[in-house]
This record gives structure tokens, C-alpha cells and sequence, in this order.
């Protein structure tokens, strides 16, 4: 260790009082963390690129500072896809310090990948009071029956006004219409469920029909346009 000559000539004070790290709630204990291994933890985050152009939703199951468990959901940009395929070999079996200071190849990740360090190492995980935490598995919970993230995906113009494309519930087939040309409700077909018919032996059609559903006041409709031709 170098120190130099003003520090050298100073004579010794000692320190006062230090109370160690503060406490942050892991798993229903209050933890002082010192060490990397002490941080324990089920958490989310989103980052965004430089461009803004994508975003990227990340969920990490920590336990004991070891990535256990990590979920990688990417929008609007068609390279954050590829990006996400690799994040998720490369996060599981890493440290959170190391997770922070690996390229996970795309900015969005990558800023995801810093949101939620910061929200783990200050305590700030959905896990923080869960005695034991989250099972291995509870990320894929996030993406509900047919394992398929959840996305709303919406458009409007002054000239023509809104259309719903994507909903939760999936891909919107028809907007419904009242006689003011107010939307009432839509149609829509969830291609997680229609995927699984069809690996179960239906044919596409069969598929499409079983996997269709509707929401709001469809029966009161004037008329269901197609929201990507009408």
C-alpha cells in the first residue's frame, strides 16, 4: 500500500462507532450484507437500449448470490430475441456481481441486468418476506398457462382512431363496434392454447376454433372489423 507524504505525517485516530451494513429484508429475515453469498432473492426488472427501440423484461431467482433461475422477455427490437437466447444460458450458475459485469449482449439486457441488481442488493425483491423464498420455477408463473409472455400491443391514428392487435389473452382478431363506432369489445385467438391443441393431435382448424374467446359486449356489437385490414 502507497500512501502519501501528507497522509504518511498524520498521526493515528481511531474510528468511532460503526454499525455494520444495514439490514434488508431476504426471504422473512432482516440480512447484513457483506458479501456477495449473503444476497438471496426473487426479483424483476426492465432495461431499454441506447436507441430506445427495445425493451427487455428480466426476472432472477437468487439464493445464496448464486443466479438460480432467470427469466428474459424482449420487445420491439428482432436481434433482442437472439440477445435473450444467450442471456439465458449465460445468467444461470453467475453471481449477481457477476451478472452485472458480464456482456449480456444486448444494451436493453444489459440494463435490466443493473436495474435489478440494484433492487436485490437494497432489498427490494418480490421475495423479501417469503419464508424461503420462490421455489426454482416460480419465473415461469410470470408468463401464464401456455408459457407465453403476456403482451398488449395497441395502435391508433387521429385519421382512423384505435386498434387493439394484442392482448393479454392473445391475438385480437376482431374489434366490436357499437353504433357510435365506439370500441364495445374484441375477439381473440390465444396461439399458446392453439399450439398446444395441435400438438395434442387437432387439426389447425379445430385448433383455432377451440382456442378462441371474447371479452366485453361482443353480442351487443353493430359490426366486428379486422383491426389490421378494416
Amino acid at each position: 500500500m502507497i500512501y502519501s507524504r501528507e497522509v504518511e505525517e498524520m498521526c493515528p485516530v481511531a474510528q468511532g462507532v460503526h454499525h455494520g451494513a444495514a439490514p434488508i429484508p431476504e426471504e422473512a429475515k432482516w440480512v447484513q450484507v457483506k458479501e456477495v453469498k449473503d444476497i438471496s432473492g426473487f426479483t424483476h426488472g426492465v432495461g431499454w437500449c441506447a436507441p430506445q427501440q427495445g425493451a427487455c423484461k428480466m426476472s432472477l431467482n437468487v439464493k445464496e448470490g448464486i443466479i438460480q433461475e432467470a427469466l428474459v422477455e424482449t420487445i420491439g427490437c428482432s436481434g433482442m430475441t437472439h440477445s435473450a437466447a444467450m442471456a439465458a444460458e449465460i445468467l444461470p450458475g453467475l453471481t449477481v456481481m457477476e451478472a452485472l459485469n458480464t456482456d449480456l449482449v444486448c444494451d436493453a439486457i444489459n440494463t435490466a441486468m443493473r436495474e435489478l441488481f440494484l433492487q436485490i442488493v437494497y432489498g427490494r425483491s418480490q421475495s423479501a418476506f417469503s419464508e424461503g423464498g420462490l421455489f426454482v420455477g416460480a419465473g415461469l408463473e410470470d408468463l401464464g398457462k401456455g408459457l407465453r409472455s403476456q403482451v398488449g400491443t395497441m395502435y391508433g391514428t387521429l385519421a382512423k382512431g384505435p386498434r387493439y392487435l394484442e392482448m393479454a389473452e392473445g391475438y385480437v382478431t376482431g374489434i366490436a363496434l357499437d353504433a357510435d363506432d365506439q370500441i364495445i369489445g374484441y375477439q381473440f385467438v390465444s396461439l399458446g392454447k392453439m399450439t398446444d391443441f395441435i400438438k395434442k393431435g387437432d387439426d389447425p382448424n379445430t385448433a383455432w376454433e377451440k382456442a378462441k374467446g371474447q371479452y366485453g359486449r361482443v353480442a351487443d356489437a353493430v359490426k366486428i372489423i379486422d383491426p389490421r385490414k378494416e
